[in-house]
């Protein structure tokens, strides 16, 4: 993709061509694709209706800046191919192949794209002159054993993308520093980032920070990314980001690499920013499968209503300004963590949401309880005295407690089962890390750890379901989880 940003009309210009490979058993004459720009576009798109019809989430898009896509101009092996509007979302189109694809063939697709970023809302937009580039370009749709996976762009209820390697060329006038996807390819602004990142790094507790500055004022630059197995790109812009830099040796011995990009007055706790995402990157690594990217990197953004950060694959952005040491930390270990649920396993959040959310908050609070005996769902309202608790005390404290959650839907519901954010967290997050901590319980933390390095390593970039999981976890410990996870059909308590 070759993409350049009007920091003034604060629109993208851009052209996308994909080699899309049919990989599945069946010939397709047709491919849908998202274009989720125009998600925002008006109040009767699928995102503008869930966020009206939520109404113990105030949060909408009333006085906010409209965004959308449009200048598509689909051609195929160079030549221009017919479109279809889906039937009821502007956000989804129908791509009409010249000839049928079977299967394993390829083919070439390409479109311009023209995109109005709106006023930011709902993990994409701008903020001013700050820019949070998300679900921006046009992109195939999941062909499964289950067929097509078109669906609108919301807030409640993520992604189900395909698999596949990004180049991307980023166009932003000189004094931008850009945090992405992926590698940056540009060696000298590569060096720049590192050396500023490492001195601020280093002289993290002294300050004052080390400032970009471009020696091209008044210029353009284009900036070029590369990303290998990911179902995703996302990028974010800003001329004001401190960057922080360093490296880190994973258990294998293999060395990547750690970015943050902060605001110079934004939430002071980001100078340990780099620290988190170490951590993060460590532990998941050591319990669920060694983290296979390069880079890991973290953004901090304006503050969101409905969330504390949003993942996307090797970044995420980090929307709590208000968050201590311990609640910063917290958030961006959970987005972080996401890289191995959401990015690199790809299990179908629309339908299955606690394949991402739930599995990934249990590994969260984990995390939490053995750094500082402190959890994300209770926040400053745990009582003092259990600090001083056991890991395995203070574990089962927690999860007694959230537990007694009154949640009226079963963990094993689709994200659009939920009719507002307050359900959908305390099922699809809280009750699903209760249910891990059973099996964690029932099997032993070692022959978890165990089941899931050999779920995530069979599966990793393969979109994995809930029968996948089971049957690695009962390999792994020969032990039948039926009767566990039938839990996922009960509603209310579980013990």
């Amino acid at each position: 993709m070759q993409v350049a940003l009007n920091d003034r009309q604060h629109s993208l210009n851009g052209k996308t061509t994909i080699e899309y490979i049919n990989h599945s058993p069946d010939t397709i004459s047709f491919i849908w694709f998202h274009i989720w720009p125009n998600a925002y576009r008006n109040d009767q798109t699928a995102l503008a209706k869930q966020l009206k019809n939520d109404k113990e989430n105030k949060k909408n898009s009333k006085n906010k800046e409209a965004g959308w896509i449009d200048s598509l101009k689909f051609t195929i092996d160079g030549k221009v191919v017919a479109t279809e509007p889906h039937p009821e979302h502007i956000d989804i189109i129908k791509v009409i192949l010249p000839q049928p694809l079977l299967p394993e063939e390829r083919t070439l697709i390409s479109t311009p794209f023209y995109v109005k970023l709106p006023s930011y809302y709902s993990r994409s937009g701008h903020d001013g002159q700050q820019y949070m580039v998300c679900q921006w370009y046009p992109k195939p749709a999941v062909y499964d054993k289950k067929g097509w996976h078109a669906m609108p762009y919301l807030d409640q209820g993520e992604f189900y993308s395909e698999y596949g390697s990004f180049k991307v060329d980023i166009t932003v006038p000189s004094e931008y520093v850009i945090g992405a996807t992926g590698s940056l390819q540009n060696k000298e602004e590569y060096e720049k980032y590192k050396s500023i990142g490492s001195s601020n790094y280093i002289n993290r507790e002294k300050g004052p920070v080390q400032s970009y500055n471009t020696d091209k004022p008044g210029q353009l630059k284009t900036l070029s990314y590369t990303a290998e197995n990911v179902h995703d790109f996302a990028w974010f812009a800003d001329k004001d980001f401190v960057i922080q830099y360093d490296t880190l040796e994973l258990p294998s011995g293999k060395i990547m690499e750690a970015f943050t990009f902060y605001q110079p007055n934004g939430n002071k706790e980001w100078r340990n920013s780099i620290n988190y995402v170490e951590d993060a990157v460590t532990h998941y690594s050591n319990w669920i499968g060694e983290y296979p990217y390069p880079v890991a990197q973290a953004v901090e953004g304006p503050r969101n209503q409905s969330s504390g950060g949003m993942e996307y694959p090797m970044i995420t952005l980090i929307t709590s300004p208000g968050a201590d040491n311990e609640s910063l930390d917290g958030v961006i270990t959970h987005e972080v963590g996401h890289n191995w649920f959401y990015g690199i396993l790809g299990t179908n959040e629309r339908d299955q949401p606690w394949m991402d959310e739930g599995l990934n908050t249990y590994y969260e609070f984990r995390y939490e309880a053995i750094k500082y005996r402190s959890n994300g769902a209770f926040g400053e309202y745990l009582p003092k005295n259990f600090k001083d608790l056991s890991v395995s005390d203070f574990q089962k404290r927690i999860y007694s407690a959230l537990d007694n959650i009154p949640a009226q839907k079963p963990i094993f519901s689709s994200s659009t089962d939920f009719s507002n954010k307050e359900e959908y967290g305390d099922v699809v997050y809280l009750k699903t890390a209760v249910w891990c901590f059973i099996i964690e319980n029932s099997l032993g933390q070692d022959k978890l750890d165990k089941g899931m390095q050999e779920y995530f390593e069979k599966w990793k970039f393969k979109h994995p379901s809930p029968e996948d999981l089971q049957e690695a976890l009962e390999k792994s410990s020969g032990i039948d989880l039926n009767r566990l996870f039938d839990l996922l059909y009960k509603v209310g308590r579980f013990n």
